[in-house]
């Protein structure tokens, strides 16, 4: 698949995980409200943080494909990264509320369990895990951080919509064979659910600040760039080797030592033949810079 390609799948899937947010938002929102589900009504409002987060993903990854201009010569690559750190944020806050929440229905008098509160749980489950399920396929494909981290932000509500419908079954059974603690499973069920969101949360923060502070690829990544490099015949020596993430795309810098006797044309050309060689066997590296140090064969 082309990166146009990619591109266009990736906002398609934006829309869908907006579009959705937005549903599943009003819809547990309200049935919370009118069956008193306090994890359901936590999840809720963690769906419209969602909105927020979905919008955001749209705007950076517009603006991530932006060319590269005057002002920003490597690309906008890093809008994707800030779209990241945005929805680890809001997940965080989100996991916070949702522990409020339970901790305080923990003290209170449980509210008797709704069936409509039970199903309603079950849709947003299903809902959400086909939506992880297909933002991520999508997002890695097109090695696209906002659409990743919005998979993942798919992926706390797929462990929030599975406490719920424990919690409530609980409850339901609770109310079935008059067992009253089980009456406690919703509250119980949102305070595991806080211990995962805020795993998804540090899990996304760490990477985006990663990003941002551009912290090298793998070293596994950077030897796949240096046996690429080493098979170029001109090639004497590799004086320098960095690799950088830039949002969607990665940055590749090398300082690579040639025979000392070669033409400036020469030594043009086999700068170039590095550079296709790595973006060809790399789609997502998008720009290749090469300096050209004399080697001669006295530095044996």
């Amino acid at each position: 698949m082309s990166r146009k390609k990619n591109a266009d799948a990736s906002i398609i899937a934006v829309w869908i995980s907006l579009i959705s947010n937005i549903i599943l938002t009003i819809l547990k929102i309200v049935v919370g409200t009118l069956f008193h589900s306090p994890v359901l009504l936590a999840d809720g409002y963690h769906n419209a943080g969602d909105v927020v987060a979905s919008g955001a993903a749209l705007t950076s990854m517009r603006i991530s494909k932006l060319p590269a201009d005057e002002d920003h010569p490597y690309g906008h690559g890093k809008a994707e990264v800030i779209s990241s750190a945005i929805v680890a944020i809001i997940l965080g806050l989100a996991a916070i509320y949702i522990a409020y929440e339970s901790i305080s229905a923990i003290f209170s008098e449980p509210e008797k369990a709704s069936i409509i509160a039970f199903i309603t749980a079950v849709i947003s489950l299903v809902w959400k895990h086909v939506l992880y399920l297909y933002t991520i396929r999508i997002g890695k494909k097109a090695n696209s951080k906002g659409l990743i981290a919005t998979a993942y932000d798919h992926l706390a509500d797929v462990y929030a919509s599975l406490a719920a419908v424990l919690g409530i079954g609980l409850a339901l059974l609770g109310d079935l064979y008059q067992i009253k603690i089980l009456a406690y499973g919703d509250p119980v069920a949102g305070i595991i659910v806080t211990i995962l969101v805020f795993k998804l949360a540090y899990h996304l923060g760490k990477e985006a600040l990663d990003t941002l502070m551009e912290k090298s690829v793998s070293l596994e990544r950077l030897a796949e760039f240096t046996s690429l490099i080493n098979s170029v015949p001109e090639v004497r020596r590799i004086d320098r080797l960095r690799a950088r993430e830039h949002g969607h795309y990665v940055l590749v810098d090398l300082r690579v030592g040639i025979l000392g006797d070669l033409t400036i044309q020469e030594g043009h050309d086999i700068s170039r033949k590095i550079k296709k060689m790595i973006m060809a066997a790399h789609p997502d590296v998008d720009e290749v810079l090469i300096h050209i140090n004399p080697w001669y064969d006295e530095e044996k």
